[in-house]
């Protein structure tokens, strides 16, 4: 582990170029408002299943409606080749980077997932996945669900967000940093702090049910969805391979406990997950063999984390099923 890189040979993520915001209060040009935006994901992108989750236990399907990419993309971006046609049925257009061209035609940035874009006009209005699921939470509330959880409670604001930029650097982008990296000495670099952050948190873990007080928060929303690719694909595509999260007792277990929670198990699809990664990232894969394993069985076998307490939605209520059109298939 004493091996040296050049920092020019460590993965660099480029920062999202949309940065507005959609707001309650006057603050941006984006009002909030039911009907006029459409969230674009894809089930393969974490950062994406951020958004899809929040959105879910918020309840806000019914004035915020999603449009789901594939999993497979090319230069051109994201596309919609799961719909009829191979266009959103709602936007009309084959690839996401048609809205980013919309709001400016010179676009030449990232292309990313999770993007809000306006309906009438076809504009993307943001791609900031750090601020949106957080503007959910906090400039939403007026369409809220009865029975909604409080995701950023303001008193422990300070901490969520002491824990979210912690785990984002070491966890959300640490395995994409192990995963691209062009020398050893970076990957190495990359590969100590995810697994450094992992051990800590495991034993944060180990005596509480879920990252902050007593209910899931933004917090746990964040970390889970690295989790939950963990062994499909960063174990071994990023190579991330010190233990599969089913060998880290606390980590497995709490992961899931939150995909048996209605919001998140219920947004996974493995099958289109792995299909992304290993069919996208041609540099890390160049046969594009997706691999068969592992058994997605295990993430419905009990996990013992209810002997911890904690109320998974507070004084709030789980959500209902998914809308029939954002079903994934159950695990088999």
């Amino acid at each position: 582990m004493a091996a040296t890189q050049s920092t020019t040979e460590a993965f660099e993520r480029k920062p999202v170029a949309v940065t507005e915001r959609i707001t309650a209060d006057g603050s941006s040009r984006w009002p909030v408002e039911p009907g006029r935006y459409r969230l674009i994901v894809a089930r393969a992108c974490p950062w994406a299943n951020r958004s899809v989750i929040v959105r879910r236990l918020l309840g806000l399907e019914p004035v915020l409606s999603m449009g789901i990419a594939g999993p497979l993309h090319d230069e051109r971006s994201w596309r919609f080749h799961l719909d009829p046609g191979d266009k959103d049925p709602v936007l009309g257009i084959e690839y996401l980077g048609e809205a980013y061209r919309k709001a400016d035609p010179d676009f030449s940035a990232g292309v990313t997932v999770p993007a809000v874009v306006q309906v009438a006009g076809g504009k993307v209005v943001t791609n900031n996945f750090q601020q949106l699921t957080l503007d959910f939470s906090t400039q939403w509330t007026a369409y809220h669900r009865d029975g909604a959880p409080d995701l950023y409670p303001e008193e422990h604001r300070a901490e969520i967000d002491e824990i979210n930029d912690a785990v984002y650097h070491d966890i959300n982008n640490g395995v994409y940093k192990a995963g691209f990296a062009k020398g050893q000495g970076a990957y190495e670099r990359a590969y100590a702090e995810v697994f450094g952050r992992l051990d800590a948190l495991s034993e944060r873990l180990a005596t509480r049910r879920y990252l902050v007080g007593d209910t899931i928060t933004e917090a746990d929303i964040r970390l889970w969805v690295t989790l939950v690719r963990f062994d499909a694909v960063y174990h071994g595509h990023f190579k991330c391979n010190r233990q599969k999260l089913a060998e880290m007792p606390v980590l497995w277990g709490y992961a899931r406990d939150l995909f048996q929670t209605p919001g998140f198990g219920d947004t996974i699809d493995f099958e289109q997950i792995k299909q992304h990664y290993y069919g996208v990232h041609a540099e890390i894969n160049p046969t594009g063999i997706v691999p068969v394993g592992p058994d997605p069985l295990g993430w419905l076998t009990p996990h013992g984390r209810e002997d911890l307490g904690g109320r998974p939605f507070g004084d709030g209520t789980p959500p209902g099923p998914p809308p029939e059109g954002e079903r994934v298939p159950p695990i088999s």
